[in-house]
């Protein structure tokens, strides 16, 4: 049999690494991940060591050009990547780390960080003005400075910054580069506006960078190199496209990227990117340039998601996902009388409060594991929820929302945010994220291919009417929640951090 030229792309994920092969024409041929978990060396603080990423990222490459009906390495015509972020990566000048790598806003360790640039900078409004987006735990500019203050050898003399998408192209082609839409987040070192980086900002967070030249993620910023070659199976020379943060790759992996469209990832995060038809911005969303030249979007994620699903299945002896699903869905609307705030890990939008902490209210002997199951659902999709009310209110428009990831490939809980939400979901025949949409950048980059024929839309989940008025109650409990328990859990929190390491 006649084995078609296929497309690679790799995604590191916060919870694994993920590799697709695929034809040109949009077709699967093999699929590979590799578990990890992310370093918690203290309270609000997330890591993980690079290595790890390009080791996994290696292998996926391996087992994907030794899978069945996979081309000769010769027939790879290009190569994607993609990564979460912002992340903060700080190597020397050859590319080695200097320490593991900061996570994106699920770590939080910069608030004092925050509140100090954001004053020496001029406030809030000028450099939402310039970048696009406040300074909050997901912009890269306060981290960078808390390491200048507590690990100032980490950015000592000359350095380079990283994210994990341009720290695989680096490892394959030695390309030194970051796209545009990544750019766009290290917030305040760009200008959203002007498209490049602001220097007297980028000087204030970032002395001693040896900053990277900008390209846009579908842009081949390289071929494939001999060691790289050696290490992973490709052949040498390969095309490699620059790649961007892993949100942005499943929007591009399921063709959410019109005006009026609005991606939401379901995964260890929830993320929504809304496509809009000029720069807006948010005191409590993220303005960004889009990862296709010329566009632009608000951003908003959630610090954790299927997260929570995956602890309470951790915390239930780790039955079965469909065990869980079933009980969760025989509980109902409201899974008798909880309800969960679901900022475990902090929140970043829409409520940006790092100190925020879980609740769960309605407790009773009587709830059992398919209650609390519920309830997470429940929480993420109001989540959701508040983060759409707060994109409609900076004036961005949801004509259409398509559901990716990994949670969107059962209909329990893309039905419980359709019913919570009162907004229809498309969902696409492939739902296999980041990896896809890089798969899909590196084909571009080549011929000519078409998101439509590659993943076509094959189902919507429509809300239904009967739960309406039952999430709309439980909604506006879920918005009182929050400010009624914020006293108590921002001390919880302050205890946390007086606590010694677990």
């Amino acid at each position: 049999m006649l084995r078609q030229a296929c497309v690679l792309g790799v995604d590191i994920g916060t919870s694994s690494s993920k590799g697709v092969l695929v034809t040109l024409d949009g077709t699967i041929v093999a699929t590979a991940t590799r578990e990890h978990e992310v370093l918690r060396p203290a309270p609000g603080h997330v890591e993980m060591d690079a290595h790890v990423w390009w080791d996994e990222a290696a292998g996926i490459i391996r087992e994907l050009l030794a899978a069945p009906g996979a081309p000769e390495p010769g027939q790879v015509r290009s190569v994607g990547v993609s990564g979460m972020g912002p992340c903060v990566l700080v190597t020397d000048l050859a590319g080695e780390p200097r320490r593991p790598a900061v996570l994106y806003g699920i770590d939080t360790r910069a608030t004092a960080q925050i509140e100090r640039l954001t004053e020496r900078l001029g406030g809030a409004d000028a450099i939402r003005e310039r970048c696009g987006s406040s300074l909050s735990t997901q912009a890269v500019g306060p981290k960078l400075a808390w390491l200048a203050e507590h690990e100032p050898q980490a950015v000592a003399g000359d350095w380079r910054l990283f994210q994990p998408s341009t720290w695989l192209g680096w490892k394959l082609t030695g390309a030194y580069y970051l796209d545009h839409h990544s750019a766009s987040q290290c917030t305040p070192m760009y200008d959203a506006g002007a498209q490049g980086w602001h220097g007297p900002w980028a000087a204030e967070v970032a002395a001693g960078a040896q900053l990277p030249p900008l390209v846009w993620p579908g842009d081949i910023v390289g071929g494939v190199s001999a060691q790289a070659a050696a290490e992973t199976g490709l052949e040498a020379g390969t095309p490699v496209i620059a790649g961007t943060i892993d949100a942005w790759s499943e929007a591009i992996s399921v063709g959410a990227h019109q005006v009026g469209d609005l991606m939401l990832m379901y995964g260890t995060t929830m993320f929504l990117i809304n496509t809009v038809d000029k720069p807006l911005t948010s005191p409590t969303l993220w303005g960004t340039v889009g990862a296709l030249p010329g566009t632009r979007n608000l951003a908003g994620g959630m610090a954790t998601s299927g997260a929570i699903t995956g602890w309470l299945r951790e915390l239930f002896g780790s039955p079965g996902y469909p065990e869980l699903l079933a009980l969760a869905d025989a509980a109902g609307p409201g899974a008798h009388g909880l309800l969960l705030l679901p900022y475990f890990a902090g929140e970043r939008t829409p409520i940006a409060d790092p100190d925020a902490r879980g609740v769960l209210a309605g407790l009773t002997v009587a709830h059992t594991r398919g209650d609390l199951y519920r309830a997470a659902l429940e929480a993420t999709a109001f989540g959701v929820r508040h983060n759409v009310a707060a994109i409609e209110q900076a004036g961005g428009q949801v004509e259409r929302i398509v559901a990716v990831g990994g949670g969107a490939q059962g209909s329990l809980w893309t039905q419980i945010v359709s019913d919570v939400t009162g907004l229809p979901q498309a969902i696409p025949a492939k739902t296999i994220g980041a990896a896809f949409g890089a798969a899909f950048l590196a084909a571009g980059a080549v011929g000519e291919p078409d998101i439509g024929e590659w993943n076509p839309i094959v189902e919507t989940r429509t809300p239904r009417p009967s739960v309406r008025a039952d999430y709309d109650e439980l909604y506006a409990l879920y918005l009182d929640l929050y400010p009624a328990t914020a006293p108590t859990v921002h001390a919880l929190a302050a205890r946390e951090r007086r606590a010694p390491d677990r």
